[in-house]
């Protein structure tokens, strides 16, 4: 199974919430017996971690490449299908399990279509009628 990824600066701030929350717990439930662990959580998550995130950027294992425009590499992604076909192809996915989100796929697809058609009724459902009338005459 593969890490999860994401953008140099959420990740950073993703570091920077829990380095914050888990700090603050640990004060507050139990400054007796957690003590050690409050500055040595702080230290860690904002003076190792986020440093770390910033200055290795794509290098990180949980920060996604971006290409040359700046986009992310997740967000060029576009085709589903492909993303699907290239994930069978490589091994990553059984062929029960390509076949079981191909008809998914094609399912939403077929949904979407639908969708699609009702949604422009106020500018143009009429016109698009009338073609249609017109292609069964």
């Amino acid at each position: 199974m593969a890490l999860p990824t994401f953008e140099k600066k959420r990740l950073i701030g993703l570091i920077a919430v829990l380095s914050f929350g888990l700090t603050a717990l640990f004060a507050v439930l139990l400054p007796g017996v957690l003590e050690p662990l409050i500055p040595a959580t702080f230290i860690f998550g904002f003076l190792v971690l986020v440093p770390t995130v910033a200055l290795l950027g794509e290098d990180f294992p949980l920060v996604e490449s971006e290409t040359a425009d700046g986009e992310s590499a997740a967000a060029t992604t576009g085709d589903p299908l492909a993303t699907l076909r290239e994930r069978y192809a490589s091994g990553e996915i059984g062929e029960e399990e390509f076949e079981r989100k191909l008809d998914r796929l094609l399912e939403t697809e077929e949904l979407n279509d639908r969708a699609d058609g009702g949604s422009d009724r106020a500018d143009g459902g009429r016109e698009r009628d009338r073609e249609r009338d017109l292609e069964f005459e």
